[in-house]
């Protein structure tokens, strides 16, 4: 799906919310859509700061924390990188599929995983609130790279 497409429906999410997506909120959401791996904040400052010089880390982590309420981002809570999330239209817990060689992120939405992990969490008497699993290991464009293989993103 193109940038421009998820933009507009991020635009009319928040229409619908009655929250503001802003520029800056904008430009950060553009970053994450223009990539397929997880983007640390100080990695979105730098790039932010070649249209937004006077950028400050107190922006981008507004903007992180908006368009995660939003649902927008998924935050990778092992490496505290941020995705975009490209079904953000309905809240759904994420499993996501972690490259170790290229940081290719794969987003999964296995209902049959989620409902058997919360039934696990309420046999021992837990609530989950918000759910993300993260696996780690080689995407399959890695696994048929030999070992002198560069990112191919």
């Amino acid at each position: 799906m193109s940038t421009e497409t998820l933009v507009q429906r991020a635009r009319q999410i928040c229409d619908l919310n009655g929250a503001r997506f802003t520029s800056i909120r904008e430009k950060v959401f553009r970053l994450l859509a223009n990539t397929h791996a997880g983007v640390g904040a100080y990695e979105l400052l730098e790039q932010l700061k070649a249209t937004e010089p006077a950028a400050k880390p107190a922006t981008i982590y507004r903007a992180l924390e908006f368009l995660t309420e939003q649902g927008f981002i998924h935050k990778i809570e092992s490496s505290n990188a941020f995705l975009l999330c490209h079904h953000f239209e309905h809240q759904h817990p994420a499993q996501l599929l972690i490259c170790q060689k290229c940081g290719h992120v794969e987003e999964l939405h296995s209902a049959v995983l989620h409902r058997e992990f919360t039934a696990l969490a309420v046999e021992k008497g837990f609530v989950i609130k918000q759910q993300t699993i993260e696996a780690r290991g080689i995407c399959k464009k890695c696994l048929g790279c030999g070992p002198d293989c560069q990112n191919h993103g």
